[in-house]
């Protein structure tokens, strides 16, 4: 059976992004829920699947008692951190395409800025336990000591420079200044980041993303159901995910500077039908500044080694050739676990972007990357 366009997203819903939120991650969560049950049309007894995201935030199980929900049908969990959006909506297609549900809601809700930090969970997750032997023994303990050594070695292999890593911050900013919703809005140069403190050599303070507070959510049903939703329907063309080359440990792989998109990137292109130049806006995971260059290498947008001087020249600005986190994306907007730019994808091809919206915007491309480098695809297009 083809799950090709047989499925859309019919409604977003997001909390106001912050740090210190006087609200529970579960308080965020269901409140981005309910903000995308009302934009799809639908009642919260309309949902009859639940796919809830991240190591914070409500269960499957407080979300039916709260929202009172009649008859689930279907839930499951997506251990991908980064990923998990796009393996939700991997998933949530699969159920709803065989008929075992109808409405599926995927959501997040964090606060870490004000409770209980989410890094010291990081390290009961089982993807973690791959890392023990070579990482922690050195010290490296956090994501950002993990993905250091990736971004080193595509520099000393291929000559990427910290100034094109700036490049991408840069962008990222200027998208997040034209966003409400948005934490960091400052102005960002090239100075401004070369000047950011060192946090683990490559990346600087700037080539980091937000730690952040608030909820995200989005609902899918069938391509049918959509047509009566209250806008314009934005259709899943293509979806797909990737695990990294083993083994888990990133310093002990074959080759460190491929992630886990370039194996899905190819078959979701195929599903979709569409070739890159066919892409109209992109939101592209970005933890890391290297993490975004890596991807669009892997996704096939250039050449492994060529993404350097690919994110140069306002190629990735709103008027540039690939347009990419036009919400400002983790480094500036904040950090939903990637929840926040399939939202901001459906946005934009409902021609609802606002200050940011990349003009006549028809297909575009989301990408999830989780813990160890596990990668998602998913192409959409409006109507």
């Amino acid at each position: 059976m083809s799950i090709v366009e047989k499925c859309a997203v019919i409604g977003v819903g997001e909390t106001k992004y912050e740090r210190g939120s006087s609200k529970s991650s579960t308080q965020l969560q269901l409140e981005a829920s309910l903000a995308a049950i009302r934009d799809a049309g639908l009642e919260p007894r309309d949902i009859d699947g639940l796919i809830p995201i991240g190591i914070t935030g409500a269960t499957a199980e407080e979300l039916v008692v709260n929202f009172g929900i009649p008859d689930l049908r279907y839930s499951a969990l997506i251990p991908h951190g980064g990923a998990s959006g796009i393996g939700a909506i991997q998933a949530a297609v699969a159920a709803v395409a065989s008929g075992v549900c109808n409405n599926v809601l995927v959501s997040c809700g964090r606060n870490v800025t004000s409770g209980a930090k989410a890094g010291a969970r990081i390290h009961t997750m089982p993807q973690f336990r791959y890392v023990t032997e070579f990482e922690l023994d050195s010290g490296a303990i956090a994501p950002v000591q993990l993905y250091a050594p990736m971004a080193r070695l595509h520099m000393e292999k291929y000559g990427t420079k910290s100034e094109q890593f700036g490049e991408i911050a840069i962008t990222m900013r200027k998208h997040a200044s034209l966003n409400q919703n948005a934490i960091m809005k400052k102005p960002m140069s090239l100075s401004d980041h070369q000047a950011s403190r060192m946090i683990s050599d490559p990346f600087r303070l700037f080539d980091c993303s937000l730690e952040s507070d608030g909820g995200a959510a989005f609902i899918i049903s069938s391509a049918e159901r959509a047509a009566d939703a209250p806008h314009a329907p934005v259709t899943i063309m293509g979806v797909g995910m990737g695990h990294p080359d083993s083994p888990g440990s990133i310093t002990q792989r074959p080759v460190l500077t491929r992630v886990g998109v370039a194996k899905a990137a190819p078959r979701v292109f195929e599903m979709a039908g569409v070739k890159h130049a066919d892409i109209d806006v992109a939101e592209i995971y970005d933890c890391f500044t290297y993490v975004v260059l890596c991807q669009i290498e892997d996704l096939g947008f250039c050449a492994k080694g060529e993404g350097g001087s690919f994110v140069e020249n306002g190629r990735l600005s709103l008027s540039g050739e690939l347009p990419t986190n036009t919400h400002g994306g983790l480094l500036s907007q904040g950090h939903m676990l990637g929840i926040n730019h399939i939202v901001e994808l459906v946005r934009q091809l409902r021609h609802e972007g606002g200050a940011a919206q990349v003009a006549n915007a028809e297909v575009g491309l989301v990408t999830g990357y989780g813990d160890m480098g596990d990668g998602g695809v998913a192409i959409m297009r409006r109507g």
